[in-house]
């Protein structure tokens, strides 16, 4: 039996976990909050993954009940993600991996949310729609790779809906996006958007700026209200990604559809592509904001994975690197 324990903080997320054999045995999570109307700067991030690291990586052992003699190996995000909060995890990451003598593997983040999203769904061979703050894609297995079919041009989708929260001067608590998810239900009038798909890709930058330019007067006149423009950008995201991801699964002829990622965790999303997938006879997988957002324990089963097939990181390779493609990475486990 393998144990392994995962690290995690590219991004506002803090989190540790542990896996043995496919089994979670512990996730814990920290978040970075910043003010209403603010977003969160790399310095800031790094210096609460600090603060805080040792205490979640304490409450991990405890939870999972095992000591550090029991663990195989030591996971951690070697990217993509934010370079201050990354080199923060894995300096911790790799002095445990040191303190305790084990071997230590630096995984792609956007691979650990598709191990962790085929571990808790068991789905088989998904076409995966990655969403979250610093990813947009629609990714596809093929020959010992995570092809990516589509992706954002720009930005991404999470980063979009938090700079219009940032407008509107929403709570950060617990995410900007799940706070427009909360208004976009109230929502009744929706406002014509630019619709950007270009092939498979999207783009959401111009969308942004125009309603960012257009919402001031809207509810100044008092022509829309905040949950209408909530309401409106999200289903003209939405719509747009779930009509690349369908173009995918007909290319693959894909009969699953797998969403990842912390904006994965939006119910109107959800139901969008689950009615998508019911015209096509497909079945959609999801997973709950415990798995969805980022957290440790996905770095681990993804680490756990490349440890069976003895896919270790050399120690001098053991860095970071903010760009790290979905890609890059050769798949040996499937």
């Amino acid at each position: 039996m393998v144990i392994a324990i995962g690290f995690e903080g590219s991004a506002n997320k803090l989190g540790i976990g542990i896996v043995q054999d496919g089994k979670v045995l512990s996730n814990c999570r920290r978040t970075y909050i910043t003010p209403p109307g603010e977003g969160f700067l790399p310095r800031e991030t790094a210096q609460h993954h600090r603060s805080v690291v040792l205490d979640v990586l304490r409450q991990a052992l405890q939870d999972a009940k095992v000591i550090p003699a029991q663990i195989d190996v030591v996971c951690y995000t070697k990217g993509p993600g934010m370079g201050a909060p990354l080199q923060t995890v894995a300096i911790v990451a790799r002095t445990v991996a040191q303190l305790w003598n084990k071997p230590i593997i630096g995984v792609n983040h956007c691979i650990g949310h598709i191990e962790m999203g085929r571990l808790i769904t068991g789905s088989d061979n998904p076409t995966v729609l990655y969403v979250s703050g610093g990813n947009t894609q629609v990714i596809a297995y093929c020959r010992n790779r995570y092809r990516i079919f589509g992706e954002t041009i720009d930005i991404a989708i999470g980063n979009c809906l938090d700079r219009f929260a940032r407008v509107l001067k929403l709570s950060n608590d617990p995410s900007p996006g799940y706070n427009i998810e909360q208004l976009a239900k109230k929502g009744k009038k929706f406002l014509p958007l630019p619709y950007v798909v270009k092939g498979m890709d999207v783009s959401f930058s111009g969308i942004l700026s125009y309603i960012e330019k257009q919402s001031q007067e809207l509810l100044k006149n008092g022509e829309y209200t905040p949950e209408d423009l909530c309401f409106s950008l999200q289903e003209t995201l939405f719509a747009m990604l779930v009509e690349t991801t369908e173009r995918a699964m007909a290319h693959c002829g894909s009969e699953e559809v797998l969403i990842v990622g912390g904006v994965g965790c939006n119910l109107r999303l959800q139901e969008m592509m689950e009615a998508m997938c019911a015209e096509r006879g497909a079945k959609l997988y999801t997973t709950d904001e415990r798995f969805c957002i980022d957290n440790g324990v996905m770095i681990a089963q993804a680490g756990y994975e490349m440890f069976k097939t003895g896919n270790l990181t050399k120690w001098d390779d053991t860095t970071i690197t903010q760009r790290y493609r979905t890609d890059d990475v050769e798949v040996t486990w499937r």
